[in-house]
């Protein structure tokens, strides 16, 4: 089940407090700056540091080159101030 368009504008990683990347078919949220995925259960976001999956390098490039290839865009836009 995908995401709410309204939820998604609003959620950021709970960390460092930017921007994610919405992975439907893999019900996953992703942080590329910090190579954390965040899963999604049973449509809820599961955003708690602990809960949180480092990704490794590789895992990384392959959702970065995803996201480009499908055009996924960040879940808002981040300000530079």
């Amino acid at each position: 089940m995908p995401l709410d368009p309204l939820l998604l504008s609003i959620l950021a990683c709970p960390e460092d407090k930017g921007p994610l990347l919405y992975f439907a078919d893999e019900d996953t949220l992703y942080n590329p700056r910090l190579h954390r995925r965040y899963r999604i259960v049973d449509g809820i976001p599961v955003m708690l540091v602990d809960e949180a999956e480092q990704v490794n390098e590789d895992e990384h490039v392959r959702l970065m080159s995803k996201a480009e290839a499908e055009g996924i865009k960040p879940t808002f836009e981040q300000s530079l101030s």
